[in-house]
């Protein structure tokens, strides 16, 4: 279950980047390549987020679809198992998109100290 590895890395960045402040919302973009189920990252996020100020914080999550470009300039979106490439048959194609797991924005409660009035 990868899912769980990749909460916590998610909860590490989202962490050094709050600067203690507790989060409300996380932005990922998960590329469809990365094989994650969303309701298991979810799941094993809300896991590992308790106790810290990730707590309660929304995952958004965001597919990124898989894109594939090949040699002869054809590119286009992978929809099913098979990196041939539709235009020339050629299968010296590469991925293009489809692989990022990116925290995109981290939302973060404003200090009331800090915040203008």
């Amino acid at each position: 279950m990868h899912e769980l590895a990749l909460a916590r890395g998610i909860l590490a960045a989202a962490l050094a980047h709050a600067g203690g402040r507790p989060v409300r919302r996380i932005d990922l973009t998960v590329g469809a390549l990365r094989q994650v189920v969303p309701d298991s990252l979810a799941f094993n996020f809300a896991l590992v987020a308790q106790g810290t100020p990730c707590e309660g914080a929304r995952l958004e999550q965001h597919l990124e679809p898989a894109r594939v470009r090949c040699p002869c300039g054809e590119a286009w979106e992978l929809r099913e198992p098979s990196f041939r490439c539709p235009r020339c048959g050629s299968s010296e194609t590469a991925v293009i998109g489809g692989e990022d797991l990116l925290v995109e924005a981290i939302e973060v409660e404003e200090d009331p100290c800090t915040a203008s009035g």
